[in-house]
């Protein structure tokens, strides 16, 4: 009896999360290496240390924002894995491409730390995170019509992760939209939704995901 390769690759989802960890990990540190002070020659006093840090304040920012939208995203990858009975060769690639998207996030970050006040760095930086949505949510997607879910969950559960991908992207976009009038209003905006899915669990009951 013939067996076809394919129906043999990326059974393991275990691996596939392995690979998701150190990715995330790398992404993250390569973040912070991007803060970067003017040489130390610039500062002469401690006026001068405070003006420095002032200075880099729009990459702290953009820091802070990326590093927030990797943990959740982290996150909402790992529960998925969680609730998968096992993997198959499409499932993989789809992570893969997921991670494509995380691995693009310092770039990301960077060009909105340097261009700030712009909207097409803002609009670049939220194509991003649409992006990392998009392939999650395709994921459960194909994971439902594959047959790869665990057969022991909860009724609602299918429900309950398209609709947080949903409520968190739609709200991404709006905040998004905010560059029209003011970018900082819009990365402000942001970041209250990533803190309230990072932080604020009960906040999150009046949006229901």
């Amino acid at each position: 009896m013939s067996v076809y390769y394919n129906r043999l690759a990326g059974l393991s989802v275990e691996r596939l999360a392995a690979l998701s960890d150190g990715i995330f990990a790398v992404a993250m540190t390569l973040l912070v290496l991007d803060l970067r002070l003017p040489g130390k020659e610039a500062a002469h006093s401690e006026q001068d240390l405070w003006r420095m840090l002032c200075a880099i304040g729009p990459q702290l920012l953009a820091y802070l924002m990326s590093f927030l939208t990797l943990g959740i995203f982290w996150n909402g990858q790992q529960v998925q894995l969680n609730l998968f009975d096992r993997g198959d060769q499409r499932l993989t690639w789809i992570h893969l491409a997921f991670l494509f998207a995380v691995t693009l996030m310092p770039f990301s970050t960077r060009l909105l730390a340097e261009f700030i006040a712009l909207r097409t760095a803002l609009v670049w930086y939220w194509l991003n995170v649409l992006l990392l949505g998009l392939v999650l949510l395709g994921s459960w997607r194909y994971a439902s019509r594959a047959g790869l879910l665990r057969q022991d969950l909860p009724a609602g559960t299918s429900q309950a992760v398209v609709r947080r991908i949903a409520i968190a992207q739609a709200l991404y976009a709006l905040g998004a939209a905010l560059c029209l009038f003011d970018n900082y209003a819009s990365i402000g905006f942001i970041m209250l939704v990533q803190l309230n899915y990072a932080i604020a669990p009960k906040l999150g009951k009046l949006w229901r995901i």
